[in-house]
């Protein structure tokens, strides 16, 4: 339980936005200046008074510099163990975008691959992400 406003409510998971950056056969990937290290997906945390589509559009444009389009959602996923900071529930996105991926904010480093040739330091569940993507991409 935690007090907000002076009444006492339930802890719930904290509610986070994934997007799958697509040109093709290459998707764009994050490498994590934070814990957990590894390569990820963009995104983060949704703010308050915030909408899930603004978050996931704000995430990708801190960590990649890019403005995203054709936002399609690809799934919830909410696994306890998602993230072993915290409980999280990310609602995932595919986009599209033009340009080259620049790392900002909490990405050291943002770039392109295959995606049949993807990192094998890929952290939290982004590999399920990317898996439902590319099933969804057929």
């Amino acid at each position: 339980m935690v007090m907000v406003d002076k009444i006492w409510l339930p802890e719930t998971p904290r509610l986070t936005v994934d997007a799958v950056i697509s040109t093709g056969n290459e998707i764009i990937l994050i490498r994590r200046k934070n814990e957990p290290l590894g390569w990820a997906l963009p995104g983060g945390f949704v703010g308050v008074g915030e909408t899930v589509e603004e978050a996931v559009a704000r995430e990708a444009y801190e960590e990649t510099g890019l403005s995203i389009r054709r936002l399609r959602l690809i799934g919830v996923y909410s696994s306890p163990k998602r993230d072993l900071r915290f409980h999280t529930v990310s609602i995932a996105f595919s986009a599209a975008a033009d340009g080259k991926p620049v790392g900002g904010d909490d990405a050291a480093e943002a770039a392109y691959f295959n995606t049949s040739a993807l990192p094998s330091q890929i952290v939290f569940d982004h590999k399920e992400i990317i898996g439902d993507f590319l099933k969804i991409s057929e």
